[in-house]
């Protein structure tokens, strides 16, 4: 069958139907993700400012990123916040710059550099995540500490998903 323009055709609203994203449940995952998601752009903005007023809101992320896992390798960062070789540089310049991260030779490979946050870097990411927690506890007070639970895991086993 050829699609006509009209939508019936292969690719159109009926190959949607028949995968099933025109559900009312899919339709409601993406209009409540997109909301979720660019009040998330705007908060990263504001964590990244709190952080320190010249650092970028794409660079928050990483300062995360090490305080959740330590030291690691410019490309693991690269591979992990989903950006090539030349932005990380430029991103871990910018922050070198500003006294949160720092680079250290990698003692399992003398050739290769480990990022490594600061003590200001640490202690600036502890400040804005605490506050960033109180902020969700203040918003959510009147869930239950188990719907909270499974948000949590729920939203985690979206990541998980979207990763494949």
């Amino acid at each position: 069958m050829q699609d006509n323009g009209n939508g019936d055709g292969p690719g159109g609203e009926s190959a949607l139907a028949a995968s099933g994203v025109d559900q009312p449940a899919f339709l409601a995952l993406e209009r409540e993700l997109t909301v979720l998601l660019r009040r998330a752009r705007a908060n990263q903005g504001e964590m990244a400012r709190e952080v320190h007023p010249d650092l970028e809101s794409s660079a928050y992320g990483l300062l995360v990123r090490l305080d959740e896992c330590g030291n690691q390798r410019a490309t693991e960062l690269a591979g992990y916040i989903g950006v090539g070789k030349a932005t990380m540089s430029r991103q871990l310049r910018a922050l070198e710059e500003l006294g949160l991260v720092a680079r250290e030779p990698d003692p399992a490979d003398g050739r290769a550099w480990l990022v490594a946050l600061t003590q200001e870097g640490h202690d600036r990411v502890r400040r804005v995540r605490e506050a960033r927690r109180a902020r969700y506890a203040g918003r959510l007070a009147d869930w239950d500490t188990h719907e909270v639970t499974e948000l949590a895991r729920l939203l985690h086993q979206l990541n998980r998903g979207m990763e494949k």
